[in-house]
């Protein structure tokens, strides 16, 4: 069987130069997240909104929620005006109110009715009806937003883990260890002296004792950009697993192994 993962952004929340907010959409159906660019993502690639069926949230924080409110407007006004396309949420209880409020706050009334007919499912592992298994597991930022990251299992034998946004900690790396892919953020520069997100020599201390390839997003680094740079446009010198993803890549999964663009 074919997976597919496609990286509809892979942008921090400053939104370095071509790239939209780290989104990721998997085997069509499945999303890692709902950042305020999400509703762009999925038009320039081509989706249908009302094709989603899981939302997978990692934590609360604005680049990674705030596009929740659009996408169920849309599915309501243009691509499921019926409302006959079922939408699983997948968070915790925190991530419910915290969604509910931000539909509330950004249409008041209007999505009262598509927020109640939402599947929320709570608990930390679960399995969709296409065979993808999943787990979450608590991840190293900050702890007001409940970071978590994702495990994903497909019984054909593909794996991915998507960290959301942490620092290094034992539960990723232990989830990656097992996993056929890791898609890892890398927010900061080394410079920065925050803990809460992976940077270069986090990175690159990290894939010398892991073999896992290792997809980056989530970065601080300009795509290819006619303007003045506005942080970094040059990706740091890592080892051959682990590669700097763009917006628009697809990674394929060959029956053995998950498949980078070349």
């Amino acid at each position: 069987m074919t997976h597919r993962i496609e990286m509809l952004g892979t942008g921090n929340a400053f939104l370095p130069h071509g790239r939209h907010h780290s989104f990721a959409l998997f085997d069509g159906h499945h999303i890692i997240d709902a950042p305020p660019t999400a509703l762009a993502g999925l038009r320039r690639a081509g989706h249908d909104v009302a094709g989603l069926r899981t939302v997978f949230i990692t934590h609360v924080h604005g680049d990674h929620v705030f596009g929740f409110p659009f996408l169920l407007l849309e599915r309501k006004y243009i691509s499921d005006r019926e409302g006959k396309q079922p939408l699983t949420v997948v968070g915790t209880p925190f991530v419910k109110e915290r969604l509910t409020h931000l539909c509330q706050l950004a249409f008041p009334g209007s999505l009262d009715s598509m927020i109640e007919q939402v599947n929320w499912v709570m608990e930390d592992e679960g399995q969709l009806d296409d065979g993808w298994r999943w787990e979450r597991f608590e991840v190293h930022h900050e702890d007001a937003v409940e970071p978590h990251g994702y495990r994903f299992e497909h019984e054909s034998g593909a794996s991915f883990v998507h960290s959301g946004d942490s620092g290094p900690c034992k539960p990723l790396y232990d989830a990656i260890e097992r996993s056929h892919l890791a898609i890892m953020e890398m927010g900061f520069p080394d410079w920065v002296p925050s803990t809460h997100h992976h940077k270069p020599k986090d990175i690159l201390a990290f894939s010398e004792r892991c073999n896992t390839p290792l997809g980056i997003t989530h970065t601080y680094i300009d795509d290819e950009s006619p303007y003045p740079k506005l942080l970094e446009d040059t990706a740091p010198d890592f080892a051959p697993h682990v590669v700097q993803l763009h917006d628009g890549d697809l990674l394929r999964w060959n029956g053995k192994s998950w498949e980078f663009p070349q």
